[in-house]
């Protein structure tokens, strides 16, 4: 059996990988950065703000986009555009970042905490059902690392029980479900372009919908009142009665750079695919190694990490997830375990156990804690090479690992 590199051997990267840096940076853009600057024009439905928005629902097919300071706020507005407040449950996945549940907590309403499937790592449609009451208002499926949530059975379910339903895309961008760009399925659809996302702004965040009155609400609640594309100090029409707004604009620095990376989005989409369908042939085929499972009826997968799913039990008495993580590492093939807990019990959720109500969460309590290994979105743009010795290392450790 060949030594590992943790334990002197050598290592299956003699040299480097060919990993790029993050986020992806271009020259002209960095040119029209600085005719920016000089500008003196950088924020409030400037140019390039709406011609972002612009840009970007018609490259999902959208029919309206409104940005935003970050995919926390742009959850937060779907639900104040859509009613959603005290008195209400909103029902989100057990496996997803903090935002996705302490954003319900921020509009008054109350999450409502499901498992996961245990192939896609997304919220378990199955599971969804028995969790509505009278009090259940929409649904939030996560398109989670590398997979989207079945997006048929969750309209399919929101339908029969007269529900809202808001895509939380921040892993998503790129991807499509049927044909379809995620974000447009549900009632809204809710972007991250913080600095490790897929499209990146350093922090910023977008929603899309299909509704003409929604759409106006978006653009307020996040604009402080103002209707879309207005001038500073023109208002005109004011919002409705009632509709209370906020500051969540971004500036057009911000959608410039979100400009740039629009334009090499298709392309880049269909390369991390491609590599993604490789390297998930090639751990798949590792005794006690499992890919996560790219969405049902997906036609493009948008990735923001490939997720591994490692079984903890097939590993030697004493050797768990984090030495079996390190050993990969020392490999010099950095990889990683996403965020350690379920949403719940991550270390920066804060919601009293009386704001939120919970299931049973077997498998996402598993898989977040045991056997999840996130690999970055870095390796996907990687040479084809890189992903072999990838897999090779891998492969290399689970031999020695392995009972």
């Amino acid at each position: 059996m060949e030594k590992l590199a943790i334990d002197g051997g050598k290592k299956v990267f003699e040299t480097p990988a060919n990993i790029p840096s993050w986020p992806p940076v271009y020259e002209d853009t960095a040119e029209e950065i600085k005719a920016l600057y000089l500008s003196h024009a950088w924020s409030f439905y400037g140019k390039k703000e709406v011609e972002f928005n612009n840009e970007f629902a018609k490259y999902t097919g959208a029919k309206h986009c409104a940005m935003m300071a970050n995919g926390t706020v742009t959850l937060e507005v779907a639900m104040q555009a859509l009613g959603i407040g005290p008195g209400d449950e909103v029902i989100v996945p057990a496996y997803t970042w903090i935002a996705t549940g302490e954003a319900v907590v921020v509009c008054g309403a109350t999450p409502v905490i499901v498992d996961i499937d245990p192939e896609t790592f997304c919220i378990d449609t199955d599971r969804i059902e028995e969790a509505i009451t009278s009090r259940t208002k929409a649904i939030i499926p996560v398109h989670l690392y590398g997979s989207m949530s079945d997006m048929d059975r969750v309209m399919e379910i929101a339908k029969k029980h007269n529900l809202f339903v808001i895509e939380d895309c921040a892993h998503a961008h790129g991807g499509e479900w049927n044909g379809r760009h995620v974000g447009t399925i549900g009632d809204v659809g809710s972007f991250s372009f913080q600095q490790s996302k897929t499209m990146v702004s350093g922090e910023g965040g977008a929603c899309l919908c299909n509704d003409d009155e929604l759409g106006d609400k978006l653009g307020r609640i996040s604009h402080i009142g103002y209707q879309y594309a207005a001038k500073q100090g023109q208002a005109g029409t004011p919002p409705p009665m009632g509709l209370i707004c906020h500051n969540y604009r971004v500036t057009e620095f911000q959608a410039l750079i979100l400009l740039s990376q629009l334009r090499y989005l298709r392309r880049d989409t269909e390369l991390r695919a491609a590599n993604a369908e490789y390297l998930r042939g090639r751990l798949n085929a590792i005794d006690g190694i499992s890919c996560q499972k790219p969405g049902r009826c997906a036609t493009l997968q948008g990735y923001y990490n490939f997720g591994v799913r490692l079984d903890s039990d097939r590993l030697k008495d004493g050797i768990t997830r984090a030495e079996f993580v390190k050993a990969v590492c020392a490999e010099d093939a950095p990889v990683g375990i996403g965020w350690g807990n379920p949403m719940y019990r991550q270390k920066l959720w804060s919601v009293p156990e009386n704001m939120y109500r919970i299931s049973s969460c077997d498998v996402a309590e598993r898989l977040a804690t045991k056997d999840l290994i996130v690999i970055p979105l870095q390796w996907l743009m990687t040479p084809r090479e890189d992903l072999s010795k990838l897999a090779d290392a891998f492969e290399k450790v689970m031999a020695a690992y392995a009972k």
